[in-house]
């Protein structure tokens, strides 16, 4: 699996809360990032089934 990298805006205050979440889980902002999606993907997919992505020719 590749690692891909993803630049997001997000204002201040909310990036400090992020910190002071991450910082409680002993993770960096990265990680828990990582994780709120993971959770929220899981959460998706029990509701409409599982994620199908079609892999692209090369």
């Amino acid at each position: 699996m590749a690692i891909k990298s993803l630049s997001i805006r997000i204002d201040e205050e909310m990036l400090d809360k992020l910190h002071v979440v991450a910082d409680y889980e002993g993770r960096s902002a990265n990680s828990e990032i990582l994780i709120l999606i993971r959770n929220e993907i899981e959460r998706y997919e029990e509701k409409h089934g599982e994620i199908e992505i079609k892999k692209s020719k090369k």
